[in-house]
């Protein structure tokens, strides 16, 4: 063992040194404490020694919240690495949810560049409303310029811009959209979980092959959702562009009284079931949702029936 090997692992230090040593300061390192992130030093007399372990663990966390790690999710991965677990199978896991979710490239755009996108004439508001919907992000140090996440998205506000609609409409809509799509990647998530990754993350912190074969199935897994609601979009869209294209091509409109709503009365037991099924701020969706695919499905049901008593009829001698 080299002599600074040996220096090193007996190093000894006061707070205020291991602060200057580590680059935290004293009362990060304090806090670290009471969070268990690192360990109480040894107490002798009335001082308190810190040694190279200390230090050691000070550096880990300041390259895992460089990462992007919360404090939380440190204080898991640590935990891991004292039971022995390791840290790889585990820093695989995080690192592969954390991940970009598309391969769609973040940009950047000038001020001008974006007024000359919407119109021309600057609009504070607007630009203040994108920037807390994160469509847009403001660079440090440039007033002129921003980060564009998704660029797909501001061409799609871009458009419906060109094409007329308000963008106090477009935020609004886009509000409305994040509230149902984060609903839908919440049951994603709770349903490869329970039938899939419950296996892998029964127990916290996660061994090391057990984290890393999850990893390996999040990369598998990643695309379905999407996949999954590209399909299911162009089917809806299908069905009711093509219903809205009949409803304004018709001679006459519907009577007003086909217009007015009516109530209906469902049993509890069915409300139970739906709340328990998406939620009660979405049931009244899922059941309007519901009733009309029911209603689809038997028009098709009458159309088929029809065309066989169709064909049973020109058989007949």
């Amino acid at each position: 063992m080299s002599e600074q090997s040996v220096a090193q692992s007996v190093a000894e230090y006061r707070i205020e040194d291991l602060a200057h040593h580590s680059g935290a300061t004293v009362r990060t390192i304090r806090a670290y404490q009471d969070r268990g992130l690192l360990p109480k030093p040894e107490r002798r007399g009335r001082a308190n020694v810190y040694g190279s372990s200390h230090l050691a663990r000070l550096r880990q966390i300041a390259d895992l919240l460089d990462r992007g790690y919360t404090l939380a999710s440190i204080k898991e991965l640590l935990e891991a690495w004292d039971a022995g677990r390791g840290l790889g199978g585990v820093l695989g896991l995080v690192a592969e949810v954390q991940g970009p979710w598309t391969d769609e490239e973040a940009a950047r755009i000038t001020r001008a560049e974006l007024d000359a996108k919407f119109g021309g004439k600057p609009d504070e508001a607007a630009v203040a409303e994108a920037v807390e919907l994160g469509v847009l992000e403001r660079v440090p140090g440039r007033d002129d310029e921003f980060l564009v996440p998704s660029p797909q998205e501001l061409a799609v506000a871009a458009e419906l811009y060109a094409a007329g609609v308000p963008l106090s409409a477009i935020s609004g809509h886009l509000r409305e959209l994040r509230g149902q799509v984060e609903h839908i990647a919440s049951r994603f998530l709770e349903f490869t979980t329970e039938h899939v990754f419950a296996r892998y993350l029964g127990h916290r912190p996660p061994t090391d092959a057990d984290a890393a074969e999850a990893a390996s199935m999040v990369r598998r897994l990643r695309p379905l959702a999407q996949q999954t609601v590209d399909a299911e979009l162009a089917r809806a869209m299908r069905t009711f562009a093509t219903r809205h294209l009949q409803h304004h091509l018709r001679a006459e409109g519907p009577s007003p009284a086909d217009m007015e709503p009516r109530s209906v009365t469902l049993p509890p037991e069915t409300i139970r079931a739906v709340h328990g099924l998406v939620g009660q701020e979405h049931a009244a969706a899922f059941i309007a949702a519901a009733t009309e695919r029911e209603v689809q499905a038997r028009t098709l049901d009458t159309l088929a029936s029809n065309g066989r008593h169709s064909r049973q009829f020109d058989q007949e001698p």
